[in-house]
């Protein structure tokens, strides 16, 4: 009997482990943060322990995870956001990186992470209350039912409608009622990505300035930290300039850049002759083959997942840990 209720728990264990990557695309989902994801899930974990210690009995191992990470994520929200009123320049989220050529150096939930998180997706959130981002980002990025939602956030699913309807109505406010064009397909924007690297580290704006889109925008974030640029940049021109002297002052520095997946978008991973990290940046590229946005993230605190990161950009001394 004893043999019995252990191979149930060790079938149990097992289950739960394998909505580890879901259970990580929902936190980083809420939070942005590949730190507070990872924390959110551990607590998920815990909770589980805790209920079975307890005698509770667990009919859907899925559901009680989800609902669990859900509302752990939307409790931790309102913390985040104060810490985040006070961040000094543009806020970008934690990026989550893969490598097509070294897949053993990704984790398997960061790989296995929604394609539809990408760094504009994601900013696009904050500009949401917890719940309305909860709501929004299970119904849009993981599909949920109006159902399911009504157990994830403890709402009814006439309320989980409500709080739709607000949320869309309060991010057409925030960016606009026209939505983006469609992405690129993989294999295209990859290969528009690798060309977009490779004019931009032959120094001349110009030829950029035409895999430019018309209204495309720069973001940075350096945390007040690292060197970034103090504001988004909405004119392609001074774009092209920007990234052009990026690319250039990179490789001056001995630095090596590698292709990688960005939140599931083409982008590249800057390294020092030391092998340390110094940035990350991510393109947002459309069917017509023009990128749309630009994400570059020099927080070294939202580099330290990828390994050891490099001084070389750094403005100041490191101060607190800011996510």
């Amino acid at each position: 009997m004893a043999g019995s209720a252990g191979s149930a728990d060790v079938a149990q264990a097992a289950q739960a482990a394998g909505y580890r990557p879901l259970l990580f695309s929902i936190a980083y989902g809420m939070t942005g943060s590949v730190g507070d994801a990872e924390d959110l899930v551990q607590d998920t974990f815990l909770n589980l322990a805790r209920a079975e210690q307890a005698g509770t009995t667990v009919t859907n191992l899925k559901a009680y995870l989800t609902t669990s990470v859900t509302r752990l994520g939307i409790n931790h929200l309102g913390s985040a956001r104060v810490r985040r009123e006070t961040y000094v320049g543009e806020w970008l989220p934690e990026p989550v990186v893969a490598f097509a050529e070294r897949p053993g150096d990704t984790p398997a939930e960061h790989a296995e992470l929604a394609d539809s998180l990408s760094m504009a997706f994601l900013v696009m959130l904050e500009a949401l209350s917890p719940v309305e981002r909860a709501v929004f980002l299970l119904r849009e990025a993981f599909g949920y039912g109006y159902p399911q939602l009504a157990q994830l956030t403890g709402k009814s699913e006439a309320n989980c409608r409500q709080i739709l309807t607000r949320a869309r109505k309060h991010l057409a406010a925030t960016t606009g009622d026209t939505p983006p064009p469609p992405p690129a397909r993989r294999a295209q924007g990859d290969e528009l990505a690798r060309r977009f690297f490779e004019v931009a580290a032959g120094g001349d704006p110009q030829e950029l300035l035409g895999m430019l889109a018309p209204d495309v925008v720069l973001h940075g974030d350096g945390g007040g930290k690292a060197r970034a640029i103090g504001r988004r940049v909405t004119t392609p021109l001074p774009v092209a300039k920007l990234i052009v002297s990026a690319v250039r002052r990179t490789t001056e520095l001995g630095a090596r850049l590698v292709p990688a997946r960005v939140n599931g978008h083409p982008g590249m991973v800057a390294y020092d002759a030391q092998g340390r990290v110094l940035n990350v940046l991510a393109l947002d590229i459309t069917q017509d083959g023009t990128v749309r946005e630009i994400h570059a993230v020099a927080n070294p605190d939202k580099l330290a997942h990828l390994g050891e990161v490099s001084d070389l950009g750094l403005r100041t001394p490191r101060k607190r840990r800011q996510r």
